[in-house]
């Protein structure tokens, strides 16, 4: 990576939302309880990031990681809930009018070759929201009841931004146990491998962000 593409991808190692000019008071006395330049362990990070969210409900926990290359990683089954349930649906005359009509309320759309043919003119809707079928990934397949199934149980996708080596991945809910967080961030520097994770951050749906020692990953 050249040093262009390096500085952008720091960039983005924290939410679009930590470059607003002003900040609430409650923000502002939240980053007063986080030091700049401490890599904090593991443990300690969840209990901060807890402790400095500022929202008025329940947020996530978010983690934004700066990998060693951009790309695919894979599938990580996460030991506990990240309290976000995939929607998965399969195309038919229905859905179809509904897409038309600019109402998508899935995350998945998987569809029968026999249905393509229908869903082509939409490839300007669904295209850019990564959600037109294609072989590849198994949404365009001859059994779709049986693909619908494997989605909903499939885990959590590990994949970079396409002009960066960052991912910005949802863990949990603030009001899940630490023991459950410190688990599911554990399981996806697994996945990852951490000798290839250069940074990891974490954050709450509204809250500053909290660097993370990558030696606490494997304790």
């Amino acid at each position: 990576m050249d040093k262009q593409k390096e500085n952008k991808a720091i960039a983005k190692e924290t939410p679009k939302k930590s470059h607003r000019k002003s900040r609430s008071k409650r923000y502002r006395e939240a980053q007063k309880l986080i030091s700049k330049d401490k890599f904090y362990p593991l443990a300690e990070a969840i209990k901060l990031t807890k402790k400095t969210s500022v929202s008025r409900f329940t947020g996530n926990l978010e983690a934004h990681l700066i990998v060693n290359q951009k790309g695919e990683f894979g599938e990580v089954k996460l030991p506990y809930s990240t309290g976000k349930q995939k929607r998965v649906t399969i195309a038919d005359e229905k859905v179809i009018s509904a897409i038309k009509a600019g109402k998508i309320d899935f995350d998945v759309l998987i569809a029968s070759p026999k249905m393509m043919p229908k869903l082509l003119p939409l490839a300007r809707i669904l295209g850019p929201k990564g959600l037109m079928p294609n072989p590849k990934n198994g949404t365009l397949t001859k059994d779709p009841e049986k693909a619908m199934a494997k989605f909903v149980k499939a885990g959590l996708r590990l994949r970079t931004e396409k002009k960066a080596p960052v991912l910005h991945l949802v863990l949990g809910k603030l009001d899940q146990n630490n023991k459950e967080l410190t688990a599911n961030v554990r399981a996806v520097a697994r996945a990852l491998n951490v000798t290839n994770i250069k940074k990891l951050i974490l954050v709450a749906t509204m809250g500053p962000a909290i660097k993370v020692n990558l030696q606490s990953l494997q304790e």
